[in-house]
């Protein structure tokens, strides 16, 4: 799989009820946007950029990259994202972060692709180990999928489905473990924004 078949799709759809109802991909963290910061650190590894925002969309169109609002009314989830990154995207390929981690590792689309062509799935979902005892903690808005499955993803929510786990269920996914479970840590309130701050360039165990 080549670079030039991907394209990355920043979520940036919620409400950020967690952190206040703010805007989260605009919250400064160390000096510029969240968004900005998923922004740098995914463009390097996909052919193009796409964000889905569903307010601001000036400012993130500052950033440069399509900002697209959900295709969707009412706020309904990240699937509702995920439909419109596939409506706009025009390579065979999209993967997924969401707005608010900022540590995400530099060669997580790398190795989502690998996967997916080695288990010839339609998906491939990050995990880590970081779960209870050991188990795998699964991260499913950080994923790789084919363009292809729109129709299968428009039908979902049409009837009704919004959970990003049932959709996946339906679907044939591998995971893909990566040992960083640092890198995968995304900022939901104020508290975690400014623990983050403080502590120097890079969160502890993320990728530089």
């Amino acid at each position: 799989m080549q670079i030039e078949q991907i394209t990355g799709l920043i979520l940036a759809g919620g409400r950020g009820s967690r952190m206040g109802n703010v805007d989260k991909g605009l919250q400064l963290f160390r000096g510029a946007p969240m968004a900005l910061h998923v922004l740098m650190r995914l463009a390097p590894q996909v052919g193009e950029v796409l964000i889905n925002a569903n307010q601001n969309l000036g400012p993130y169109e500052g950033f440069g990259v399509p900002v697209w609002p959900d295709a969707m009314q009412g706020h309904a989830g990240p699937l509702a994202g995920l439909q419109t990154g596939l409506l706009h995207c025009e390579t065979e390929y999209l993967v997924t972060a969401p707005c608010d981690s900022p540590f995400l590792p530099n060669d997580l689309v790398a190795r989502l692709a690998h996967g997916l062509e080695a288990a010839e799935a339609d998906l491939a979902v990050a995990v880590t180990a970081g779960g209870k005892d050991g188990a795998r903690q699964s991260h499913p808005v950080f994923c790789l999928l084919k363009v292809a499955l729109l129709p299968h993803l428009t039908d979902f929510l049409s009837g009704g489905g919004r959970k990003i786990d049932a959709w996946y269920a339906s679907l044939a996914v591998t995971e893909v473990l990566f040992e960083d479970e640092a890198a995968f840590r995304n900022i939901n309130t104020v508290e975690e924004l400014r623990r983050y701050e403080e502590q120097g360039v890079e969160s502890p165990g993320s990728v530089p």
